[in-house]
């Protein structure tokens, strides 16, 4: 005789088979879906813009050494001496805002060594030096400028610097010569490579936008030593990735 008994599950166990089924499901229906995504493809380019400029500013350095036996007498003479070059660099023209100290140091001299010195380091006498930095917005006031400083008693100066006082319309040509660069060289090569080109999807710009001071001296001017300014470059570069469609 055949004797069927019925199974009997309690309801905390059906529910825990039935959720373990439904993971299960779910589970093999994620793992389903899920596909690896293609690596999207672009094209990635480098453009240079380059635009010339005339400086119109100039940035030098002047000042005035003294030597006495004490440190008051040479301080006194540098004192002299300087005021002499501000009051020449104020009938050149240059406005008190241009003018700015960038040295002044007070130093000992001493006793040079020799097989008659048996100390070379006896202080003989100090150095007193004062230094400014003077901005030149005019060119043309250049030259009657250096030379006032020599004949006021400037016996230090330093190099000439040519800048241009607002780069940022010359930077700005510049940007928009590496972008155009850079543009062409992506269609260039999407062309070559047989492809069509996306939309854009990063731009970097690196590179200087203003630029640096150029030292020189040649052009004559009507007063003075010659002067010339010559040109500045300023580059900017971009990188651009664009993807392919």
């Amino acid at each position: 005789m055949l004797v069927f008994r019925r199974l009997v599950l309690s309801p905390i166990l059906a529910a825990l088979l039935a959720v373990g089924t439904l993971t299960l499901i779910a589970g093999q229906e994620s793992h389903g879906a899920q596909a690896p995504d293609a690596p999207q493809r672009t094209i990635m380019v480098n453009g240079d813009g380059e635009v010339s400029g005339k400086p119109d500013q100039a940035r030098l350095s002047a000042g005035v050494v003294s030597q006495a036996q004490t440190a008051a007498a040479a301080l006194t003479a540098n004192t002299a001496a300087m005021n002499r070059v501000f009051a020449a660099l104020r009938m050149a023209g240059i406005p008190d805002n241009k003018i700015q100290t960038s040295n002044f140091s007070v130093q000992p001299q001493y006793s040079q060594a020799g097989p008659n010195n048996p100390d070379p380091q006896r202080i003989t006498g100090y150095q007193v030096s004062n230094q400014v930095t003077v901005i030149v917005d005019d060119l043309m006031k250049l030259g009657p400028t250096l030379d006032a400083l020599v004949r006021s008693g400037a016996n230090q100066l330093g190099g000439i610097a040519f800048t241009i006082a607002d780069p940022k319309p010359l930077a700005d040509r510049a940007r928009a010569a590496a972008v155009a660069d850079a543009q062409a060289k992506a269609r260039t090569l999407a062309m070559a490579a047989g492809v069509t080109l996306g939309p854009l999807l990063s731009i970097q710009e690196s590179g200087g936008g203003r630029p640096g001071p150029v030292f020189a001296m040649a052009r004559a001017a009507q007063i003075g030593p010659p002067i010339a300014e010559g040109e500045q470059m300023i580059t900017v570069n971009v990188t651009m990735t664009y993807a392919i469609q």
